[in-house]
């Protein structure tokens, strides 16, 4: 046995292993378009198509190259559902998830209005004490 086969003069050498922690930003845009299109399993071209009616914005590299996102990816299955199962054109797309947006706006809004609400509770209750 040579001596970089795992036996050396000493005898065998232990390998340390090292283990190594990946996490994926759900933002990041690491997936190029035809990537991205078999993910979604749609043509590259439907995503280009998205994109101009400003259903999807994949983020873009230093040279201009499209890039999405595991976000991306989800939002185009997502798309795709609404037009193919639930039978919605694109233009009931953009209305669906103009709603959603506004429907999380709105659902912030309460939460802040709830936590000022709780801190004016709060206060009223402390001043009584007084």
């Amino acid at each position: 046995m040579s001596a970089g086969a795992g036996m050396g003069g000493d005898g065998p050498r232990r390998v340390r292993r090292q283990r190594i922690r990946a996490s994926i930003d759900e933002e990041r845009g690491v997936f190029m378009i035809s990537v991205a299109a078999e993910l979604a399993e749609m043509h590259p071209q439907t995503l280009r198509m998205y994109e101009a009616r400003g259903l999807i914005e994949p983020k873009r590299s230093p040279k201009n190259t499209r890039l999405y996102s595991q976000r991306d990816v989800e939002r185009l299955r997502r798309i795709q559902q609404m037009t193919s199962e639930q039978g919605l054109n694109l233009a009931g797309v953009e209305t669906v998830l103009s709603l959603e947006r506004q429907v999380e706006r709105l659902r912030l809004e309460l939460e802040r209005a709830r936590r000022r609400l709780e801190e004016l509770e709060a206060r009223t209750t402390r001043e009584r004490k007084r």
